[in-house]
């Protein structure tokens, strides 16, 4: 199991780290959020932090002419 904390951790280096982590970052934290045993206070500031990094993301790497 996932520690939550040390997920919310690597999702505040989402930026930092190669597209290959970055994913499993992501992973790890789908992973967390599907888990009824951890906190809803936990699951909550993650999906949180996922949302944001995703919007991040999207805001970064679509351009005019791609559909997203």
């Amino acid at each position: 199991m996932n520690n939550p904390q040390e997920v919310l951790e690597h999702l505040k280096q989402l930026e930092k780290v190669d597209t290959v982590q970055s994913a499993l970052y992501r992973e790890e934290a789908q992973e967390v959020l599907a888990d009824d045993s951890i906190s809803l206070k936990w699951r909550r500031a993650i999906a949180d932090r996922l949302n944001r990094a995703n919007h991040d993301l999207a805001l970064h790497t679509v351009t005019g002419d791609d559909s997203y």
